[in-house]
């Protein structure tokens, strides 16, 4: 008896289902996610670090280290037609004052401007006798003519002692500025370093 012959079906694969695939790459990309290296704790401090580093190095503006602006502005050395000055202060090229008539203290010495007759001319009192002579204001500079003075004789006053260093020093100016703003007051710097300071008589 024959057994009938059966031929066997070869076996055909069944495409794969569309989220079969979806699946295995979203795996394949969480496995490549997985090996990458994670932003660590000491990497992270070491950009902390080096910002901060960064911040103390950033370039300070140029006017930020810039002296402050002198107050005694040349140019309103041409405001001085017709104004009143008294010393107040004398200090010598090392910053040592020194002792002038003020207040109480004596006769203070003065410097008085005047335009009067269409003239440009200077008078005051310089520690014992009267002085007058001309002035002139140019490019922002104070310069003094030719002075003449009375001739008292004045002994051991502190006036009288600075009378022929004051004279001699109206002559010598190397830089002139007035501060306008209260209490206005007018700097004179000398060739030889000495500073005398004027404030204002009046108005």
């Amino acid at each position: 008896m024959h057994t009938p012959f059966s031929r066997t079906q070869p076996e055909h694969s069944s495409p794969r289902s569309p989220h079969v695939i979806r699946g295995a790459k979203a795996a394949s990309a969480a496995s490549r996610g997985a090996c990458r290296p994670l932003f660590s704790a000491a990497r992270f401090a070491a950009l902390l670090c080096a910002c901060a580093l960064a911040a103390c190095t950033m370039p300070t503006h140029p006017d930020s280290a810039a002296p402050p602006a002198d107050p005694y502005n040349p140019a309103a050395t041409q405001l001085l037609d017709d104004t009143q000055w008294e010393l107040t202060r004398w200090a010598d090229a090392g910053g040592q004052l020194r002792t002038i008539p003020h207040g109480d203290n004596g006769q203070p010495i003065t410097l008085d401007f005047s335009t009067t007759g269409g003239q440009r001319r200077v008078s005051g009192f310089s520690g014992c006798n009267r002085y007058m002579g001309t002035y002139d204001l140019k490019d922002g500079k104070l310069s003094f003519g030719p002075l003449a003075g009375t001739r008292m004789a004045c002994m051991g006053s502190a006036g009288a002692a600075l009378e022929q260093p004051y004279l001699n020093g109206l002559q010598h100016i190397a830089k002139s500025g007035v501060q306008m703003t209260p209490p206005q007051q007018l700097q004179m710097t000398l060739d030889d370093g000495q500073v005398l300071m004027f404030t204002r008589r009046g108005k």
